[in-house]
């Protein structure tokens, strides 16, 4: 993903947030697993794209974010931006909630990856994104999304539901989507003949808003909860993939526990803000987990 084209970028500007990152902690907020939607830009920055938005984001020398934009309409998407990296809430706040007091391994892991947390991306994107990710590895996942948005989006951007309610179940398939595209044609046309599902599904407490999406085509409870835990802010979502059993199997002693299991164990052991004590231990047994079995 390049910066190049004819729009002009506005300049460089602050994100109004305390948090300082590293390079590493950057590549993991944006290209980790939590959004599919950001690529290194040729000058180093990184250029992502989502709800119709396209933004750069740098550090500065002191590890402080800078963001950039398309212009006319950066403003626009600066406000979106606060939004998207949920600079609302105070991410050292959050964690200190986490127990890694008593949990040496979260305590590592924390360590390893100082201010990350968790990005709040439109819903139905999300859910979008999410359906295409089953059984895929992150490169793969990227490279459908992007098909999807370059041939049936908007100037790149990702279709809506109504406007993949509309596309023939082939034109998904062509978008290296496989028996996923099955699902997210079932989806759409669910969403079409519901209108308001998605925003009242948003808006519910946690546990029925994931058991109305576990009621959707292809929906299971590791997407419901990447979902609403991505989307919709939900930190107690706890979701659990090949990563996360490895890891709990690893660091915790959950050898051979269901993927249900753990995700009850995960929510019970870190608490209300488990989704987010998942990303650290997401992020530290891939960068790590090799190194130490």
């Amino acid at each position: 993903m390049t910066s190049r084209g004819t729009a002009a970028w506005s300049e460089w500007r602050s994100v109004q947030w305390n948090e300082i990152l590293s390079p590493p902690v950057l590549a993991e907020l944006l290209d980790g697993g939590q959004a599919f939607r950001w690529g290194p830009d040729a000058d180093g920055a990184w250029i992502g794209r989502w709800a119709g938005h396209t933004a750069r984001l740098k550090r500065d020398d002191a590890g402080r974010l800078l963001w950039s934009a398309p212009e006319p309409g950066a403003a626009a998407v600066g406000r979106a931006l606060g939004v998207y990296l949920d600079t609302g809430r105070d991410g050292a706040a959050l964690t200190d909630i986490l127990p890694w007091r008593g949990d040496p391994h979260l305590l590592r892991c924390l360590r390893a990856f100082p201010g990350l947390r968790v990005l709040r991306q439109p819903f139905g994107e999300t859910l979008l994104c999410f359906l295409c990710s089953s059984a895929k590895q992150i490169v793969q996942i990227k490279q459908a999304v992007s098909l999807l948005g370059s041939r049936h989006g908007e100037s790149g951007a990702l279709p809506g539901w109504e406007a993949i309610a509309r596309l023939p179940e082939s034109a998904l398939r062509a978008c290296l989507l496989g028996f996923r595209a099955r699902h997210i044609h079932g989806v759409a046309a669910f969403l079409a003949a519901h209108p308001g599902w998605l925003e009242e599904t948003e808006a519910l407490p946690y546990p029925e808003a994931r058991e109305r999406l576990c009621g959707l085509p292809g929906v299971g409870e590791k997407i419901a909860d990447c979902t609403l835990l991505f989307g919709a802010g939900r930190l107690e979502a706890f979701p659990v993939d090949v990563w996360i059993l490895r890891a709990m199997a690893r660091r915790y002693g959950l050898e051979g526990w269901k993927p249900a299991q753990v995700a009850q164990f995960g929510r019970l052991h870190f608490g209300p803000h488990a989704g987010l004590a998942q990303q650290y231990i997401f992020a530290w047994e891939r960068a790590y987990g090799a190194e130490n079995p």
